[in-house]
């Protein structure tokens, strides 16, 4: 790889876990605010979006710490 490749790759791994973790906090938010309107399926589907959101931020630090990050 490229050394700039690498360097790239490295600033939108960050980038993409950074965004993520808004995305995630939002959408527990959100899922708060479907269950106050008793809307618990969607709440429930949200939360766990907000876990798959998660689990993908820890497969992507795993590859920005593989490019030497962390």
């Amino acid at each position: 790889m490229v050394e700039g490749d690498k360097a790239k790759l490295r600033t939108l791994l960050a980038h993409w876990i950074e965004h993520n973790k808004e995305h995630g906090q939002e959408f527990k938010e959100w899922a708060q605010k479907a269950n106050a309107l008793g809307e618990t399926k969607a709440g429930e589907d949200m939360l766990a979006a907000a876990a798959e959101m998660d689990r993908a931020n820890e497969a992507l630090s795993r590859a920005l710490r593989s490019l030497g990050v962390g």
